[in-house]
């Protein structure tokens, strides 16, 4: 049943908001345009996420100037020709009942990176650029700071003449903000350095030169990290791991708090983290859901504003426990409204198993955008491109035949399905998955065991013909002769033709995930990609003793790229369960002790194992889809891990491309 909780109004300041979830804000890199303002598919984002039900919309990272730290022009930043995008999208969530406040930020300052960062990069103080440590940030100036204050207050008059309910000041992550109110980056000997209270004048008198400017009863909240999780320098610290904080403490973050309520600020939005330790500040799939409830539970014990609760907040029954629990007052849902833009409608009518989880894998939205492209969502590829995307209803149905259930024979179906194609889809083995299955063994991957029965039930209520434990001939379907086939037939795993390598304790990665083999006690996992560590570190949380052997300088990568928040905590999980890396390093043989491997200098170790498990990538199966083209079935497709083996997203986006247009 549905906690109605979730679904009763809230104030913030003067402005009252239909439910307590909340859109959080994440960068939009492809969705503006040259100038910075709002681009159409930016206001079509939103919006869906707006018809979706969400009560609050913090928008995405914008600046208030470009001339005390010069970025592209193409970042989003408030001027006058972003007033008329902005008040279009004012108008149209208003007109579903949301509120929007738009978040403002004084800038990068020791996290700008090139080719984004066009000046000398700027500081609290003199500090090492987290990107080139070699570079040394230009302190700001007294001036050049109370020239940032006065331009929030220009930027703030912008927004209230746009309609816009509310501003966030972006105070956390190691931005500007954040270097200004944390000792560590802050070393200034002028009224913004100092004590706590000297150190946060900049957001306070940030704070009163929007209220001056547009009235006290204009919403600013603060976003803040109650705690960073740093070591130190780009060292950061996993959960539960013993540590002295570098960074922001628990016990000062409180102290913020407080500080930060009697200046005046409506409402408090609190996560953890910093470009330091990003993968608190963006958490992975290796965090449990609702990983930093705790901080915004914290914070509300010491204020009366509103607390807003953030980090994997996406599964319903982890939402409304915050709520219910008082833990905060309402919560922030990011990816999880990427993947599922109707996520509220859905759990307001106890429609959650037909909620599209988010994988916490961030290939189709941080790190695409780190690619320089635009966000989107490994898992539904329309995001970010409501329009062009949208399912269009065929006019003469087609009879489809999908050969493959994983995941993206799966997502074909779907599609296909929603179009209003007759849609048959035929697996050789008897269940539906493919890789699937066992990539959602590890608890820490339950995340893909949800999307598949996610698709489960989107095929049963699409009512889609699915056969199992049929393995399909080309003979067959010539018979059939269906007017489109896709051929989704998948991966098999590569075999190393080894000396030694047929011994019945080498194994596949893909068969210990399934228990089709056993493991001894002393591992060695043979590929230093995704798969060999994620394997590895299941193993080692099983209490086995692993070595990972590498031919490459470094773990993961080759192949695509591996997320900055997601290759870190994986890495520093490695470490911390004590698995032994070995890079640079090439397997000759597998002998009786275990495994003789080669470095680069030509040195010949044994490492010992009881057990040796491969993991150096898949290799598409096109058997089938190459006989078909030679009995000249010409109106076939071949997607997914058959037609290139890679990604969960690149399956489900290939998926879609073709389904749609059919």
């Amino acid at each position: 049943m549905v906690n109605r909780l979730l679904f009763t109004p809230i104030k913030i300041g003067s402005v009252e908001i239909k439910n307590r979830v909340v859109m959080a804000p994440m960068g939009i890199l492809g969705l503006v345009n040259a100038d910075g303002s709002l681009g159409p598919r930016a206001l079509d984002y939103y919006m869906e996420r707006a018809k979706g039900g969400v009560g609050l919309i913090v928008s995405n990272v914008h600046k208030v100037e470009n001339n005390v730290e010069k970025l592209v022009e193409s970042f989003p930043k408030v001027t006058r020709s972003s007033l008329a995008p902005l008040a279009e999208l004012t108008e149209s969530v208003h007109a579903f009942g949301c509120k929007i406040f738009v978040q403002l930020t004084a800038g990068r300052g020791r996290v700008g990176h090139r080719p984004q960062l066009i000046s000398h990069p700027v500081s609290s103080s003199s500090l090492p650029n987290y990107w080139t440590p070699e570079e040394t940030c230009k302190e700001l100036t007294y001036e050049e700071v109370e020239a940032l204050v006065r331009a929030f207050g220009d930027a703030a008059v912008i927004l209230a003449q746009a309609g816009i309910d509310g501003i966030e000041l972006h105070g956390h992550e190691g931005y500007l903000f954040d270097q200004f109110t944390t000792s560590l980056w802050n070393r200034r000997t002028d009224k913004y350095g100092g004590d706590l209270t000297a150190r946060l004048r900049f957001p306070i008198e940030v704070l009163k030169e929007i209220k001056q400017r547009v009235g006290n009863q204009f919403p600013v909240q603060y976003r803040y990290g109650l705690k960073h999780y740093i070591k130190g320098f780009n060292d950061a610290a996993l959960p539960g791991e013993e540590f002295t904080e570098a960074g922001r403490d628990i016990q000062e973050g409180l102290e913020m708090a407080k500080l930060l309520e009697k200046a005046g600020f409506d409402a408090l939005h609190v996560d953890a983290g910093c470009y330091d330790s990003w993968y608190w500040a963006h958490p992975p799939g290796y965090h449990k859901h609702g990983c930093l409830i705790d901080m915004a539970s914290m914070v509300k014990q010491v204020v009366n504003i509103p607390v807003i609760a953030v980090g994997r907040l996406e599964k319903p029954e982890i939402a409304e426990q915050v709520i219910a629990e008082e833990k905060a007052d309402m919560v922030a849902i990011a990816r999880g409204l990427l993947a599922e833009p109707y996520w509220v409608q859905k759990v307001e009518r106890n429609q959650v198993e037909r909620i599209r989880p988010c994988l916490g894998c961030h290939n189709g939205c941080i790190g695409r955008m780190f690619n320089g492209r635009p966000l989107s969502c490994a898992v539904n590829p329309a995001t970010g491109r409501e329009r062009s995307y949208a399912l269009q209803p065929v006019l003469k149905p087609k009879r489809v035949m999908i050969v493959g259930g994983g995941i993206a024979g799966l997502e074909a179906a779907r599609v296909a399905s929603l179009r209003g194609h007759n849609v048959t889809l035929y697996e050789k083995n008897s269940s539906l998955g493919g890789h699937l299955l066992e990539a959602s063994v590890p608890i820490f991957k339950e995340d893909e065991g949800r999307l598949l029965e996610w698709y489960k039930t989107e095929l049963g209520a699409l009512q889609v013909e699915v056969n199992l434990n049929k393995e399909l001939t080309a003979d067959f379907i010539a018979e059939k002769n269906p007017d489109v086939v896709i051929a989704a037939t998948g991966s098999k795993p590569i075999n190393l033709e080894l000396p030694g390598f047929t011994r019945e304790n080498v194994v596949q990665a893909t068969e210990i995930l399934m228990g089709k083999k056993q493991v001894g006690e002393n591992v060695v996992v043979i590929g230093g990609g995704l798969i060999g560590c994620e394997t590895a570190f299941w193993l080692a949380q099983q209490g086995k003793k692993v070595t990972i052997v590498e031919m490459l300088d470094d773990l993961m990568k080759q192949g695509l790229m591996v997320p900055e928040m997601n290759k870190k905590m994986l890495v520093d999980l490695l470490r911390y369960n004590q698995v032994q890396i070995l890079t640079n390093s090439s397997v000759l043989s597998a002998v009786d002790e275990g495994v003789v491997v080669i470095d680069q200098s030509f040195r010949q170790k044994t490492i010992y194992a009881n057990t040796i498990v491969v993991a150096v990538g898949m290799k598409g199966d096109q058997e089938l889809f190459k006989k078909l083209k030679d009995k000249n079935i010409f109106n076939a497709y071949l997607i997914g891990d058959a037609n290139c083996a890679r990604n969960i997203m690149s399956a489900i986006w290939e998926a879609y491309e073709v389904a749609s247009v059919i």
